[in-house]
Protein backbone atom coordinates (compact mmCIF):
# COMPACT_ATOMS: atom_id res chain seq x y z
CA UNK A 1 0.00 0.00 0.00
CA UNK A 2 2.97 2.43 0.94
CA UNK A 3 4.66 1.90 -2.47
CA UNK A 4 1.18 2.64 -4.03
CA UNK A 5 1.03 6.01 -2.60
CA UNK A 6 4.86 6.61 -3.12
CA UNK A 7 4.37 5.90 -6.92
CA UNK A 8 1.22 7.87 -6.75
CA UNK A 9 2.71 10.94 -5.48
CA UNK A 10 5.96 10.79 -7.77
CA UNK A 11 3.63 10.46 -11.27
CA UNK A 12 1.62 13.30 -9.64
CA UNK A 13 5.43 15.35 -9.15
CA UNK A 14 6.17 14.02 -12.92
CA UNK A 15 2.90 15.07 -14.50
CA UNK A 16 2.46 18.51 -12.91
CA UNK A 17 5.98 19.52 -13.65
CA UNK A 18 5.76 18.55 -17.12
CA UNK A 19 2.76 20.56 -17.19
CA UNK A 20 4.36 23.67 -15.63
CA UNK A 21 7.32 23.44 -17.84
CA UNK A 22 4.37 23.26 -20.84
CA UNK A 23 3.18 26.54 -19.37
CA UNK A 24 6.66 28.09 -19.03
CA UNK A 25 7.25 27.17 -22.62
CA UNK A 26 4.16 29.10 -24.46
CA UNK A 27 5.14 32.05 -22.25
CA UNK A 28 8.39 32.02 -23.28
CA UNK A 29 7.23 31.83 -27.19
CA UNK A 30 4.59 33.93 -26.56
CA UNK A 31 7.24 36.41 -25.35
CA UNK A 32 9.16 36.11 -28.55
CA UNK A 33 6.06 36.93 -30.95
CA UNK A 34 5.56 40.96 -31.45
CA UNK A 35 2.54 42.15 -30.75
CA UNK A 36 0.74 44.67 -33.02
CA UNK A 37 -1.86 46.90 -31.35
CA UNK A 38 -4.15 48.83 -34.38
CA UNK A 39 -7.07 49.50 -36.17
CA UNK A 40 -7.79 48.01 -39.57
CA UNK A 41 -8.37 51.42 -40.68
CA UNK A 42 -5.71 52.74 -40.01
CA UNK A 43 -3.04 52.54 -42.99
CA UNK A 44 -0.04 52.96 -41.18
CA UNK A 45 -1.73 49.76 -39.13
CA UNK A 46 -1.99 47.46 -42.39
CA UNK A 47 1.23 48.90 -43.62
CA UNK A 48 2.76 47.64 -40.69
CA UNK A 49 1.58 44.22 -40.90
CA UNK A 50 2.33 43.80 -44.73
CA UNK A 51 5.98 45.25 -43.20
CA UNK A 52 6.14 42.09 -41.17
CA UNK A 53 4.96 39.45 -43.33
CA UNK A 54 7.39 40.66 -45.99
CA UNK A 55 10.01 40.43 -43.72
CA UNK A 56 9.04 36.92 -42.19
CA UNK A 57 8.76 38.87 -38.43
CA UNK A 58 6.06 36.79 -36.69
CA UNK A 59 4.07 38.97 -34.90
CA UNK A 60 0.34 38.91 -33.73
CA UNK A 61 -2.30 41.92 -34.71
CA UNK A 62 -5.22 43.67 -32.20
CA UNK A 63 -7.98 45.58 -33.71
CA UNK A 64 -8.48 47.86 -30.50
CA UNK A 65 -11.36 49.09 -32.16
CA UNK A 66 -12.91 45.82 -31.79
CA UNK A 67 -11.25 44.13 -29.19
CA UNK A 68 -11.72 45.63 -25.76
CA UNK A 69 -9.54 43.62 -23.90
CA UNK A 70 -6.65 43.92 -26.41
CA UNK A 71 -7.34 48.23 -25.81
CA UNK A 72 -7.01 47.79 -21.85
CA UNK A 73 -3.83 45.76 -22.60
CA UNK A 74 -2.36 48.56 -24.57
CA UNK A 75 -3.05 51.26 -22.38
CA UNK A 76 -1.68 49.27 -19.69
CA UNK A 77 1.45 48.68 -21.16
CA UNK A 78 1.95 52.30 -22.25
CA UNK A 79 1.34 53.43 -18.64
CA UNK A 80 3.67 51.39 -17.45
CA UNK A 81 6.60 52.41 -19.96
CA UNK A 82 5.54 55.73 -18.89
CA UNK A 83 4.36 56.58 -22.55
CA UNK A 84 1.56 59.59 -22.97
CA UNK A 85 -1.70 57.95 -24.14
CA UNK A 86 -2.68 61.42 -25.04
CA UNK A 87 -2.00 62.35 -28.78
CA UNK A 88 -1.31 58.87 -29.26
CA UNK A 89 -0.16 57.34 -32.81
CA UNK A 90 -1.05 53.72 -33.52
CA UNK A 91 0.17 51.10 -33.97
CA UNK A 92 1.60 50.40 -30.39
CA UNK A 93 4.22 47.84 -30.82
CA UNK A 94 5.47 45.57 -28.09
CA UNK A 95 8.29 44.24 -28.91
CA UNK A 96 9.63 41.17 -26.58
CA UNK A 97 8.38 43.87 -23.47
CA UNK A 98 10.13 46.82 -25.29
CA UNK A 99 6.79 49.56 -25.89
CA UNK A 100 7.12 51.48 -29.06
CA UNK A 101 4.46 53.59 -30.32
CA UNK A 102 4.27 55.22 -34.49
CA UNK A 103 5.33 59.35 -33.46
CA UNK A 104 7.44 60.46 -36.01
CA UNK A 105 8.80 59.41 -39.45
CA UNK A 106 7.25 55.98 -40.63
CA UNK A 107 10.12 54.70 -41.74
CA UNK A 108 12.33 55.02 -38.95
CA UNK A 109 9.24 53.42 -36.64
CA UNK A 110 9.09 50.68 -38.96
CA UNK A 111 13.20 50.11 -38.72
CA UNK A 112 12.37 49.54 -35.01
CA UNK A 113 10.51 46.06 -36.24
CA UNK A 114 13.57 44.68 -37.44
Amino acid sequence: MNKLIGLLILFLGVFNADALAQEVQKETSKAKVMIVYGSDDCHHCTDTKAFLKENHIDFVFYDIDKNQEALKEMLTKLRNANISTSNLGIPVIDKQGIIFTNNGVFEDFLKKLK
